[in-house]
């Protein structure tokens, strides 16, 4: 029994075997693999057009920073803060570096001191002036004089009312010695009016006295109003004196406070802490590149298409895919004799701070009347290196041409060579295609 049942397992695997034999029969053989039918790639399609776009010539020419300026301290002192470093920006007026300022505060606290000590002499004396000028007046006034009067001894009103009574007396004398003599009057009369006469010149001669102490006690203290007013000019001059000083000492102090005078980039640090900064010696440079000068070299030949306000683009091979916009705004009056080219200087606006002074560019200076160009759409070109290629689809095959690229204008480039007008190009899987490859547009 045992022996039919092996005999019956063993025809099973071999049933199984020719079964399993069969099937694999019916796969592709190595021969059969060799005639396989071709990979074909699904690829998007576009026209080459003609589209009218600038003309323009190029040219070399090298960025430069809008403004440069190296930075320096007004004042010699150690350095104690430093707020920047390369590559940093900063605004005009922020604060790089402070140097040490105690001794200019110990210099303005003196001279702050001398200017509150000369200010208190300066009111000292201009109330002595007042009080010397108080006393003229009232010595003026019990001499019954005004202000400004003429200090003349005849002019006193004393010394006037004599001279008229005495005056008065010599004529009456003279009318009495004349009576005498014909002896129409007493002697005593006569005595009478001569020692009137002599008992007014004693009065006048007073008086005049009185009006020669009067007039020097008036001059004594006009005297004593211009010593007053010399003390408040020296006084004066004692202050302006210290506040010469306190306004050296503060400006020792906003010195010893280095200020970026530009906004821009720092390119060079020359300033650490603790160093001693001299008035000479550059503590930083700084370069504002948010515009920057192009200098364009234009070839002799060229010089007539060049002119002001012109608009020019630029490529660097930091960005190669990338065109930047200036305008032409100085061209120089001269050729240089030796290169027989033109320096002319554009502005461009360095958007996002992509270009740096000290780059090489190349320029296309538009032209005023535009030209036809054959234009493809930017995904169509594979870059490798320095070459450029595309892929033309000619009766379902992929075409590999080699292409010389121009003008970009939004999502087109212009093709000056390689491509013709109403060709259709792949414009992806281009990393799947080579020359001859089968395509398949999608719709």
């Amino acid at each position: 029994m045992k022996a039919i049942k092996f005999i019956f397992f063993a025809v099973s695997v071999f049933s199984f075997s020719l079964f399993i034999a069969s099937c694999g029969g019916s796969k592709a053989s190595p021969a059969n693999t060799a005639n396989a039918a071709p990979t074909v790639i699904d690829v998007a399609a576009a026209q080459a057009v003609i589209r009218q776009i600038p003309t323009y010539f190029e040219a070399t020419g090298n960025l430069a920073s809008d403004a440069q300026t190296d930075v320096a301290p007004t004042v010699g002192g150690k350095i104690v803060e430093v707020n920047f470093d390369i590559g940093s920006y900063v605004n005009r007026g922020d604060v790089l570096v402070r140097l040490d300022n105690r001794d200019a505060r110990i210099r303005l606290e003196q001279a702050q001191a001398q200017v509150a000590q000369a200010d208190s002499g300066v009111r000292q004396a201009q109330a002595q002036v007042e009080a010397a000028r108080a006393n003229v007046r009232q010595t003026q006034a019990r001499l019954g004089l005004t202000e400004g009067s003429n200090f003349n001894i005849e002019s006193f009103s004393q010394v006037r009312a004599t001279s008229a009574q005495l005056e008065l007396a010599e004529k009456e004398l003279g009318r009495a010695e004349r009576l005498l003599e014909t002896g129409d009057i007493a002697r005593t009369i006569y005595d009478q009016r001569k020692a009137q006469r002599d008992q007014l010149r004693a009065q006048l001669d007073e008086a005049r006295s009185t009006a020669s102490v009067a007039v020097a006690a008036i001059r004594t203290a006009q005297s004593q109003v211009e010593t007053a007013q010399a003390a408040v000019r020296s006084a004066q001059s004692a202050a302006d004196a210290a506040r010469t000083q306190t306004a050296s000492a503060e400006k020792a102090i906003a010195d010893a406070v280095v200020y970026a005078p530009i906004s821009g980039y720092v390119s060079e640090r020359v300033a650490d802490l603790g160093e001693f900064a001299a008035t000479s010696s550059k503590i930083a440079t700084i370069v504002r590149t948010s515009v920057l000068r192009l200098r364009i070299d234009i070839p002799e030949q060229a010089i007539g298409q060049v002119a002001n306000g012109q608009g020019i683009s630029l490529q660097t091979s930091a960005y190669p895919d990338r065109n930047f916009a200036g305008t032409v705004v100085r061209i120089s009056p001269s050729v240089n004799a030796t290169s027989r080219t033109l320096t002319v200087e554009a502005e461009v606006e360095n958007v996002g701070g992509l270009l740096k002074p000290g780059q090489f560019a190349t320029v296309r200076l538009t032209q005023p009347k535009p030209a036809p160009a054959v234009m493809i759409p930017v995904a169509a070109v594979r870059t490798e290196g320095e070459t450029n290629r595309v892929y033309v689809i000619q009766d379902g095959f992929a075409a590999e041409r080699l292409v010389q690229l121009g003008f970009l204008e939004n999502d087109y480039i212009e093709v000056k060579q390689g491509v013709r007008e109403n060709e259709t190009v792949a414009v992806n899987n281009l990393n799947l295609l080579n020359d001859g490859v089968l395509v398949r547009q999608q719709n």
